[in-house]
């Protein structure tokens, strides 16, 4: 057995924790952030403490609130002449996913030359990032603890990939009450994202011992505390439990990787500007359905993990798996692949070339072709629930 694990980020979680932001911010020696938020974050109020903190701690800050869902590379590229040679010399992304690659590609931006396509792909940069520091306010995308940048080419209509160590966050923050102001249907789309962060890292070819560990239990988790999280917003423990799924997911996929339900759900967003989470959510059912007889003993973890009957065997356990993260979808009101504003069936053939062309292409538990990539997505848009 060969493997390896890192994880460079530390991690305090805490109700009410943004409100000493600046406590945490000190000892990293931060004299001058970016702050890089969204405007839903920001006009929910929920950087009041932040901005008290830091001010009273006399820690600088500039902001960017706009950022957008699915991040732009134009933005990125206009954040980084606008802020470059102003002394920032750190980062603080508060938000869900879309914050957080953002903030990640603008460290890049502020430390290297050119645009942010330059690096796309693997180990493409040249030296250190300015350190960014995480504070999630959706359970789902683990973010704060992975070595990925995900940014949408808007010439290409294409959501490409930077990966490399050095991009994880040196710290992440994890205020539990923060994701009580979640709206039920960010927190559904948001909770299928993390299922499927879990469920790929689990059953993807780059597994490891560890991500296998970290896998199970976030899949266990949101099985049972995701539905009460949607539908009894005022449920602490459900949103807390959440976000701590939503953590070691992403500690599990950022060394494991994810597979080909996120290369599909990618190239959707770039195309039509889908909401991650509910690509995820869409797709999972089917990846998992193809993938199953790759591996069934591991889709059968999966599916156990999801409290399915353990007395059955691992080819029926499976197979009820799958019909459970359909009833998932249902349950939590996500739309079918036909509902997705803009979907063409004309499309389809460049949606599968994408997918086929992401970086995590080959970590899918089943070898992909354009061929199967496109069975797939048609088996989603003819499928009747």
């Amino acid at each position: 057995m060969q493997f390896q694990f890192l994880l460079p980020t530390k991690i305090v979680m805490e109700p009410g924790l943004r409100a000493r932001t600046a406590e945490h911010l000190q000892p990293l020696g931060l004299k001058h952030v970016l702050l890089v938020t969204d405007a839903g974050v920001k006009n929910a109020g929920l950087l009041e403490e932040i901005y008290t903190s830091l001010n009273q701690a006399g820690i600088r800050f500039d902001e960017i609130s706009d950022v957008k869902p699915n991040p732009r590379s134009e933005d990125c590229n206009r954040a980084a002449e606008r802020f470059r040679n102003t002394g920032i010399d750190g980062l603080l992304a508060v938000g869900g996913g879309s914050a957080m690659d953002a903030a990640k590609a603008i460290s890049v931006l502020l430390t290297h030359d050119g645009k942010v396509e330059d690096y796309e792909g693997a180990f493409t940069l040249k030296h250190a990032v300015l350190p960014i520091v995480a504070i999630p306010t959706t359970a789902g995308t683990g973010s704060e603890v992975t070595f990925f940048s995900v940014i949408t080419d808007t010439q290409r209509h294409f959501k490409m990939s930077l990966l490399d160590y050095r991009l994880g966050p040196v710290l992440a923050l994890l205020d539990s009450n923060i994701t009580a102001t979640l709206p039920p249907a960010i927190a559904a789309s948001t909770g299928m994202d993390a299922l499927t962060h879990a469920i790929e890292a689990y059953t993807g070819k780059p597994a490891n011992p560890i991500s296998d560990g970290l896998a199970l239990h976030a899949i266990r988790l949101i099985s049972r505390h995701l539905l009460a999280a949607v539908r009894e917003p005022g449920n602490l423990n459900a949103r807390e439990q959440m976000l701590v799924a939503s953590l070691i997911a992403g500690m599990a996929f950022g060394n494991a990787d994810i597979a080909s339900v996120h290369c599909i759900s990618e190239a959707i967003g770039g195309m039509y500007d889908t909401p991650h989470g509910v690509g995820n959510a869409i797709f999972l059912p089917f990846v998992f359905s193809h993938n199953r007889d790759a591996d069934l003993e591991r889709h059968a973890d999966v599916a156990y993990a999801l409290g399915i009957d353990p007395n059955l065997n691992a080819a029926d356990a499976a197979q009820a798996a799958v019909e459970r993260l359909f009833n998932m979808s249902r349950e939590l009101g996500i739309p079918s692949f036909r509902e997705v504003k803009g979907v063409r069936e004309e499309d389809f053939l460049t949606i599968a070339e994408k997918s086929k062309s992401n970086i995590s292409d080959a970590s899918n538990a089943k070898p992909m072709t354009v061929e199967s990539y496109l069975q797939v997505i048609r088996d989603a848009f003819h499928y009747a629930s």
